[in-house]
């Protein structure tokens, strides 16, 4: 919706807050509706929860096209971050029941496709707005995917790699609020998504309002995506030990020091600036992603770990696009916004010693 917002803030004359709202609603929806996937999974099957999910932000994505009012727009936004939500916190315990092995390289295939996906869509949605002369084309094509993927779980359905329900007796797995590393683990995915929905919101108007065309400020938006792209099969394959400190570190200091020249010099080889900001905050969303499957068993309790996390951090994250419409409104430009994200960037940093899985600090213990 990026490139989009400008366009969108002109017919509906909605403030940068208000229209920050249609990145926030999503992403907070991410976070809240969390918690009851793993109960819906539970009692209705994990693939047809699924499904339910895909047919919803497909009929969302089409209807907002549509929309003739602030209300339906904004209901529609709904309807499409709830089904973003519900798939999301599906697939982490799909890939721990499938490949439990390979949990790390199978979650940065995912998030690839989740950035390939951003890209093509970056990249395309201002130029089919300029071809067709307003958002809503541009919008609503976006359901299309959202057929392929309700296509695409079908076949997944027939070769499960995990029976549709949780077998009677099967073990319970509530959400590790007492557990301090999974608050550590949440509150690192937060920063990490805080900052690439605000960019995700805000790159795009940030520099249509600085002189750039919605088409060239959609490339700007897709190098940003394509370079989070590029990142995740890099530091899902490098990342082959549990203990994931090392990478997690570098990841977030690349994406502070894109941070730091965009805040500094946003004028100055934006490109670049963007693509290092990117690469760092896609090696950190990875392997963020990976970190709960490496504190857990079974899929059952990956599950119950993925619900919590996504519940604290994208709820967190929802802030991320609305604290920076909010300082654009109060200040009339986006320079304390990119601060903003600078701090954000340096508590990132300062996390990652403390990420090391609970299971290896018990056995430390333990030996000693």
């Amino acid at each position: 919706m990026g490139p989009l917002l400008p366009a969108i803030i002109g017919e509906f004359g909605l403030s940068h807050t208000q229209a920050a709202l249609l990145t926030a609603i999503p992403t907070l929806l991410m976070g809240l509706l969390a918690a009851p996937v793993p109960w819906l999974s539970r009692r209705f099957g994990r693939d047809r929860v699924m499904l339910a999910a895909l047919a919803l932000l497909t009929l969302s994505s089409l209807l907002r096209a549509f929309a003739g009012s602030v209300a339906l727009l904004f209901v529609t936004t709904v309807g499409i971050g709830a089904g973003i939500a519900i798939a999301g916190v599906l697939i982490a315990g799909f890939v721990k029941a499938g490949f439990p092995k390979k949990v790390a390289i199978f979650m940065s295939l995912y998030a690839t496709a989740l950035a390939l996906g951003s890209t093509l869509s970056a990249a395309a949605t201002g130029s089919i707005a300029a071809w067709t002369g307003g958002w809503r084309w541009a919008s609503g094509v976006w359901m299309v995917p959202g057929v392929l993927a309700l296509l695409a779980w079908l076949f997944v359905t027939k070769r499960s790699v995990a029976p549709a329900g949780a077998p009677a007796g099967a073990p319970r797995y509530g959400m590790p609020f007492r557990n301090p590393t999974a608050w550590l683990i949440a509150l690192f995915f937060a920063c990490n998504n805080f900052v690439f929905y605000a960019c995700i919101s805000w790159l795009a108007p940030m520099y249509v309002e600085a002189g750039w065309t919605p088409s060239h400020a959609g490339l700007l938006l897709a190098t940003f995506t394509l370079a989070f792209m590029a990142a995740n099969p890099v530091f899902g394959f490098l990342s082959r030990d549990e203990d994931r400190r090392l990478p997690l570190a570098l990841g977030a200091g690349t994406a502070l020091a894109g941070m730091l020249a965009m805040a500094l010099a946003p004028t100055v080889s934006p490109y670049l600036v963007v693509a290092v900001l990117a690469f760092g905050t896609g090696g950190s969303f990875t392997l963020s992603m990976t970190l709960p499957l490496d504190n857990t068993r079974h899929a059952e309790e990956t599950g119950a770990w993925n619900a919590f996390v996504l519940l604290v951090s994208y709820t967190v994250a929802a802030a991320g696009p609305l604290a920076v419409g909010q300082l654009r409104d109060a200040s009339g430009s986006f320079h304390s916004s990119l601060w903003l994200l600078v701090a954000v960037g340096a508590a990132m940093v300062a996390l990652t010693p403390f990420l090391q899985p609970h299971r290896h600090r018990n056995g430390v213990a333990e030996a000693a």
